[in-house]
């Protein structure tokens, strides 16, 4: 590990807007939470300068978590001041997945790096109802925080906050590995900042999307499977496109994607990254929950003003040290069907207990092959 912080070019000191009566001026969205910057706000923000005040949620209350909507317990909020080199952060609200355990970390990283779960109090309950969660705050290596007065009603939206945000949340610690509350761990904390940022000289790391590169490709595929209403979608490309952006081409390598998959982030905190999180959470905040169309927007109005680069890197990468799992409502569903699995249809189309002509085997063998096909399109009609 470093045993200094990495340069934060141009902008050192960043320092965030407090405002208990936020107002809505403008017809775009926002949040009471996010604190409705204005558009001249938006644009200031992009000038990046050696000191900064910008929008980054948490404007009401005293501090980030108290009194400010996605508030904590008076505990909680004491121990997430505390310092901590390294962190590992992840979400589940609206009961929407499965806690999952990390694998293959080390002892050193058991003893040195907290593990936090952010949870909502619907998501609470059902860990209590289950008996999963005691009054030890601990689910296995996961630390829970519990979310209190979330500002929206869109658990994933919700889950944006501590994605982006972690920075306000943990004032005081250096690295922070997110993942998406699908996802497990496989990988040691330590190996993962060494490969993807202290090796390449990187401050953030991000992979790629495994398919797509293009936001305008990745907006019509959020439109074709109902990410997101396709007004809201359209709204937001093609203010984007008012604002220069273009297809991808490879005029603008050595950037490889405007696209990424962002269900892992790997973070220095720093002035420069702090802020690129915090104006990325105010497109989310401002346009739809779809933080993959707005990813790109938010580098480049920063690159274009200092020389701060990320590290992309392949999804293929970023599957070894991470596995997916299905979100709970799917995970019950098929734990249902292997319990109880259907009654295959009447696939041979013969009346019990009539012969069949023709040769056994043949007909034993098609009989496994639409028996595979029939339980294959069984899954398929449930994903």
């Amino acid at each position: 590990m470093p045993s200094s912080p990495s340069a934060s070019p141009v902008l050192h000191d960043l320092t965030y807007v407090h405002d208990d009566n936020p107002i809505k001026s403008e017809p775009h969205r926002g949040s009471d939470f996010g604190g409705y910057p204005s558009l001249k706000q938006r644009n200031y923000s992009f000038d990046i300068k050696e000191s900064m005040t910008v929008h980054c949620g948490f404007v009401k209350g005293s501090k980030p978590g108290r009194q400010t909507g996605f508030d904590f317990d008076e505990s909680d909020l004491t121990e997430l001041q505390q310092f901590h080199d390294i962190i590992v952060a992840s979400a589940i609200f609206g009961n929407y997945d499965v806690i999952q355990q990390p694998r293959n970390i080390s002892e050193e990283a058991k003893k040195n790096i907290p593990f936090y779960m952010f949870i909502d109090e619907e998501t609470e309950a059902y860990l209590r109802n289950k008996s999963i969660l005691d009054s030890g705050k601990r689910v296995g290596l996961w630390r829970i925080v519990v979310v209190h007065n979330v500002p929206y009603s869109d658990a994933r939206r919700n889950g944006k906050v501590p994605k982006l945000l972690l920075h306000r949340i943990f004032p005081n610690v250096r690295y922070s590995i997110w993942i998406d509350g699908k996802l497990r761990l496989v990988v040691d904390p330590y190996q993962i900042l060494e490969k993807f940022l202290w090796r390449q000289n990187a401050t953030f790391a991000i992979s790629r999307h495994y398919r797509r590169f293009d936001v305008f490709v990745e907006a019509e595929a959020n439109k074709a499977a109902g990410k997101y209403d396709n007004s809201s979608i359209d709204e937001q490309v093609d203010f984007y496109k008012m604002e220069g952006l273009t297809t991808y081409s490879e005029a603008k390598l050595p950037i490889t994607s405007d696209v990424p998959e962002g269900c892992v982030l790997i973070k220095e905190h720093l002035p420069i990254t702090n802020l690129f999180t915090c104006l990325w959470f105010n497109e989310v905040d401002r346009f739809t929950s779809r933080d993959q169309l707005s990813f790109a927007i938010v580098r480049d109005k920063i690159t274009e003003k200092v020389d701060w680069n990320m590290n992309m890197f392949l999804d293929c990468e970023r599957r070894n040290f991470v596995t997916q799992v299905y979100h709970r409502d799917l995970s019950e569903a098929f734990a249902a069907v292997n319990r109880h699995p259907p009654a295959l249809p009447n696939i041979l189309g013969r009346t019990p207990g009539k012969r069949v002509t023709g040769r056994r085997r043949d007909t034993r063998s098609g009989s496994r092959r639409r028996r595979k096909d029939a339980t294959g399109n069984r899954e398929t009609n449930l994903l």
